[in-house]
């Protein structure tokens, strides 16, 4: 099949593009090197909705940040996403700092975003009771949220294909070759595709893809950011997003909590060998620990649950690159979508689009495209009255499997069929939760690989934790 539009990369702009773009009459292909969405810094940010005060006005960040907010919260009720407007906090510990909230709020009212204040320390501390004492003042941005990133991107995928889109798994780019006008473009394990449009949405990858397909690369920085994850005893003790003022570095080490009631603090930014480079350090988890406790004192970290880091893709002068190649013809670059690009995702899209209608494609509008997607968290928001009723005609959501967060055999089943389907446990762990509580994983994991197991009929020892040489098993010992 020749596709009238190829997208590689699926974090949340690749994702979110491929949804825009299955709402018309086109053939649409996704690629991702991973064996599911959002396995790259989707998976691995701060899962925040960007109040628009901090990008430089006139840079594609601002405008699309601002942009991004509105769509944002849409986007994330038509796919039931999980989203909260929680609002946030940019904190100041010297009279010095408070001139900078000043101009954070002039910034932010020149990018057009709204709900920009500037409270008293004790104000703040109203609203924040455990924000430290040492904060003498801080800017409150009504419009900023929290979401969770990795169902987005999954959302948006399983949305795009119900509405017509074609998604390719473990497509690790190898080639990419022009042949009578479309694209060519071929993977390590075999796999291809054509396209006559091509979408560089590769992340950290985007220079690679960029030099594959015969364009110049875009000299991509990774910076990678450490976080810790707190226990959901922790969850209360932050109800808006808590910045230190930002600097030189970046915005600095936030506490926020999550939309599933955690509390998240980081992250670092600090530039490492490639995007691949997820690893910890000690060094950078004792910064997070004693930058987060300047703000919150009483934070416990003895609650931890875990700690995971995420690789931005960043680039020489700061700012989003998204445009048509100079040097190849339809190929469309999105590269260097460090923050906020979560929150301008949608924004992106729609921007991506309109370079796409200055070409010759026609955008004719399905009359069959649906933008809801099912609500894969539906059961856990049920009266117990209506889980007994529903666990009557479905008896496998009264078994529980995770029994740190609740998470029933039904539910875990339903990951597993509903497009995109989970694959592995990591999959499986990002649709329903399952693992991610205080045992991680410690108790459930057998019974979610039976489950894998079954719904695809494979042998246990084919079961990964997110792809293959992921095994967790290595061989059967009884027969």
């Amino acid at each position: 099949m020749l596709f009238d539009i190829g997208i590689i990369g699926a974090g949340a702009v690749g994702s979110l593009l491929a949804r825009e773009l299955s709402r018309y009459e086109l053939k649409i292909c996704l690629a991702e090197k991973g064996n599911d969405a959002a396995c790259g810094a989707t998976k691995a940010n701060s899962a925040i909705i960007h109040g628009g005060f901090d990008p430089v006005p006139g840079t594609l960040k601002a405008r699309l940040n601002a942009r991004g907010i509105g769509l944002m919260e849409k986007t994330a009720k038509e796919l039931n996403v999980p989203f909260v407007k929680n609002g946030s906090l940019v904190a100041a510990f010297s009279e010095q700092e408070k001139k900078g909230l000043s101009e954070l709020v002039m910034r932010g009212r020149e990018n057009g975003v709204s709900g920009l204040e500037i409270l008293t320390g004790s104000d703040a501390r109203r609203i924040e009771p455990f924000l430290s004492e040492k904060v003498v003042a801080a800017m409150l941005s009504s419009c900023a949220a929290i979401i969770s990133p990795y169902e987005l991107a999954i959302a948006a995928v399983g949305n795009a294909m119900d509405n017509g889109a074609t998604f390719k798994r473990n497509f690790d780019v190898c080639e990419i070759a022009k042949n009578d006008g479309h694209f060519t473009v071929k993977a390590k394990n075999g796999q291809q595709f054509d396209c006559k449009y091509l979408v560089n949405c590769a992340g950290g990858g985007a220079d690679i893809i960029a030099e594959l397909a015969g364009d110049e690369p875009f000299g991509i920085i990774p910076r990678a950011g450490e976080y810790l994850l707190l226990d959901k005893s922790e969850g209360q003790k932050a109800k808006h997003t808590i910045f230190r003022l930002p600097d030189e570095n970046g915005k600095g080490i936030l506490v926020t909590p999550t939309v599933d009631g955690n509390l998240l603090t980081g992250p670092t930014a600090n530039r490492v060998e490639t995007y691949e480079s997820t690893e910890t350090t000690a060094q950078g988890l004792d910064r997070v620990r004693k930058s987060a406790k300047t703000t919150l004192p009483s934070i416990d970290f003895s609650k931890t649950v875990t700690a995971f880091a995420g690789v931005r893709a960043s680039v020489p002068g700061g700012d989003f690159i998204i445009k048509p190649s100079e040097r190849v013809e339809n190929l469309i670059h999105c590269a260097g979508i460090d923050s906020p690009g979560l929150t301008s995702a949608p924004a992106i899209a729609e921007y991506v689009i309109d370079i796409l209608k200055g070409m010759p494609i026609e955008f004719n509008e399905k009359r069959d495209y649906n933008p809801i997607r099912p609500d894969i968290h539906a059961f856990r928001k049920m009266s117990p009255k209506d889980k007994n009723d529903y666990i009557k005609e479905h008896p496998s959501y009264g078994h529980i499997v995770c029994r740190c967060e609740l998470i029933s055999e039904g539910e875990i089943i339903d990951a597993l069929k509903r497009n995109p389907p989970a694959l592995d446990m990591d999959g499986v762990k990002r649709r329903t939760r399952s693992g991610m509580g205080r045992c991680q994983g410690g108790f459930c994991t057998p019974h979610v690989m039976h489950l894998i197991a079954a719904v695809n009929e494979t042998p246990m020892e084919q079961v990964t934790k997110k792809g293959v040489g992921s095994e967790i098993l290595k061989e059967r010992t009884v027969k």
